[in-house]
Formats: structure tokens, sequence, C-alpha cells
């Protein structure tokens, strides 16, 4: 049997980059999985056109997680739309990195609405049907920058770090009902932005990690796997790192 068989999954920001890599693995494990989207429509419907090919249920939804209202609409669809939710992904992210004397208050309030607000949104709104199935697994995408801090990055750092304090908080809160709550903080992972790098910046975030390369948005996607099988069911409140040790 599939790791997630007849398991149903959300997966916010799941059109692209970790996103994308993630609903793909859920489905070839089994589980039936709704995603969100920002943008692409045209884009959000192929990627659920390739999960169904894969024998799954799959359906993607416009929504903005940072919006209260729009998150509690989305679960209330996804129950309705599969008949439960086992597993959610809090994967919905966005930078807009600068350093702290340049910093708005609109670049602040931004990266903490989508990155660390949404989170809240939408674990709120899906405790009540996992409590009613009777557990679920809640799984939240940090980064290493949030355990680290980063230069040019204080809003990021401070949106990351408060999901993994939010991670621990939930996972006390709720376990008595089955329902448990990690972090995964990636390092430097093969998406859109590091394929932007430079050959001199590349080589200088290499050296620093000790095994040598990028991660794959895959090996992200695989612990996410993990994270939400029953393999999983004694873990909760972690924060799990995937960085190739840059991070140990």
């Amino acid at each position: 049997m599939k790791l997630l068989q007849d398991k149903v999954a959300l997966v916010t920001g799941g059109s692209r980059g970790i996103g994308a890599a993630i609903v793909k693995r859920f489905a070839e494990q089994g589980a039936h999985v709704a995603f969100t989207y920002r943008s692409s429509a045209a884009q959000a419907e192929a990627i659920a056109a390739e999960l169904e090919a894969l024998g799954v249920k799959a359906k993607a939804y416009a929504s903005d997680a940072g919006n209260f209202a729009e998150a509690e609409a989305l679960i209330n669809s996804v129950v309705a739309d599969f008949g439960k939710l086992d597993i959610l992904v809090n994967n919905a992210g966005i930078t807009q990195d600068t350093l702290m004397l340049r910093m708005t208050e609109e670049q602040w309030d931004k990266v903490i609405t989508t990155n660390l607000k949404s989170v809240f949104n939408l674990s709120k709104h899906a405790l009540r049907p996992m409590m009613k199935a009777g557990g679920g697994s809640i799984i939240n995408m940090g980064s290493i920058v949030g355990i680290t801090g980063n230069a040019g990055q204080a809003n990021y750092a401070a949106s990351k770090a408060g999901i993994i304090g939010f991670s621990k908080s939930l996972a006390k809160e709720m376990g008595s009902r089955a329902i448990r709550c990690n972090t995964v903080a990636p390092g430097f992972i093969e998406t859109d932005m590091t394929e932007a790098l430079d050959e001199k910046t590349r080589d200088a975030y290499l050296a620093n990690i000790p095994l040598k390369r990028f991660g794959k948005a895959n090996e992200v996607a695989d612990l996410c796997v993990f994270l939400g099988s029953d393999l999983s069911t004694y873990v909760s409140g972690q924060t799990i790192s995937v960085c190739g040790a840059l991070h140990t």
C-alpha cells in the first residue's frame, strides 16, 4: 500500500516550486490532493490534471492564505469536495528582502501576513475537521533562516521563527486529539530563486554546505510524505531541517 493511500491533503502555494513537488509526491503516494494558487489558473489546472492521471482526486483553488475569511472558505470547500481533511501543508510564502534600515512597514507586514498569519488562518480552520476525523497532520514550511537569522531578511526570518514557535505550541495543544504539528526547515533548495543566482554567488553558498550541492524540491517533499504518513505518528512538535548539514 502507498504511504498516503486515500488520505486527503491540502497544500497551500502548491502550483510551483517546493509546493508543486509536494502535491506530486503526495499524489504518487496515493493521497487525494487539494492545493492553492494565487496567479496562474492555467498552470494550476494543468497540475491538477497531471495529478488525476495518477489515479487520485485533485483540485486547485484560487485563495489567499493570508486572508482569514478566505482561509475559512477554503477549508470548508475542501471538506465539502473531498469529504475530510487529513493533512495540511502550510507552504505558501514570499520574500521581501532588504536591510532593516531600508525595510518599509509594507514589506514587513506583507511577509508576516503571507508567511505567518496564513499558518494561523489555515491551521485554526483545519482543526475541527481533523478532530472530527480523529486526528491529522499539520506540516508548516519554515526555513533554516528562521533558526539562524540572515542579514537582509529580518521580516522573513521573523515569520519563519514564528512558525517554529507556533508549531511547537499547537503540537502541545492538540496532541490529545491525535493532531500532530511539525515544521520543515529547508536550506538552499533548487528553485527559480537559486537558478537566478550568478555563478560567484552560487559558489559562495555551496562552499558553506557540507554536502556541496543545493537540495532538490523532491527532497523536501519526501520529508513531507513521511510527516503526513502513519510512519510518523509519534513525531510532533519538531523542526526538521533539509539543508545538507548547513545548519546542525
